[in-house]
């Protein structure tokens, strides 16, 4: 199985823009931890490993920006922090962002790590990515984290559209690279018991965090940018209150 797996991955790495060759992530100092609300972004390391740092740290920076604004939550507005999968340091942190998983494959003690993570109540937001082979490629990592877990779709009564913003459609969004493909919202259950909590949820066929790093730019429609703040505010209350 595992050969099948990595030519998917490589076709998936190949498809990647000839910019993403020449890109270096400059990894900004973590926030020591004190508490307050601090956006946690994930770092795999097998793959494609710049893609873990699309939109860093601008979107961070600004959806902060928007969530203290928003809520009285006590959070670290214009730092952040970068954690690999096992780092033993997020266990101080409740939600974590993971970007592209198209391109990632965690190792096994990656996996481990990510699993005992969410296991002990860590909330996952997985987001940006849009055709049938990064599915694949996220699919089989995320089997490799969670081997019993079930990806079943959300309906927009579920309360994690419901937390902080009432969501009241899930049809108006769409990945920015492929803005005819709706978007999907997926999830994981604890004990794949829709009626536990949320451990996962899963954005397909978009992209919130390109949607906010360029909110200020005007690059895209205000309504998309709006909805992806909405989403994510939404998606951290959540992850916070369960």
């Amino acid at each position: 199985m595992r050969r099948p797996l990595l030519l998917t991955l490589a076709l998936v790495v190949m498809a990647a823009p000839l910019a993403w060759s020449q890109r270096r992530a400059l990894v900004l100092p973590n926030v020591p931890y004190d508490g307050r609300y601090t956006f946690v972004r994930l770092r795999y390391t097998q793959g494609y490993r710049m893609a873990w740092s699309a939109d860093y740290p601008q979107m961070e920076r600004n959806f902060m920006a928007i969530l203290g604004d928003l809520s009285t939550l006590r959070l670290h507005r214009t730092g952040s922090n970068v954690h690999t999968l096992d780092d033993p340091a997020l266990a101080h942190y409740p939600v974590a962002y993971l970007t592209e998983p198209g391109y990632w494959y965690p190792t096994d003690a990656e996996a481990a790590g990510l699993r005992n993570w969410i296991l002990k109540g860590g909330f996952l937001i997985v987001d940006d990515f849009y055709f049938a082979q990064q599915w694949a490629v996220f699919e089989a990592g995320m089997q490799k984290v969670l081997p019993n877990a079930r990806i079943v779709p959300l309906e927009r009564s579920h309360p994690v559209f419901n937390s902080f913003f009432s969501i009241a459609t899930l049809d108006g969004m769409t990945h920015p690279a492929t803005p005819a493909a709706r978007a999907v919202y997926l999830g994981i259950h604890e004990d794949n018991d829709p009626a536990k909590r949320l451990q996962v949820v899963i954005n397909y066929n978009n992209d919130i965090g390109d949607y906010m790093e360029w909110s200020g730019e005007g690059w895209y429609p205000v309504n998309l940018s709006n909805d992806a703040y909405k989403f994510a505010t939404n998606y951290v209350v959540y992850g916070l209150t369960h």
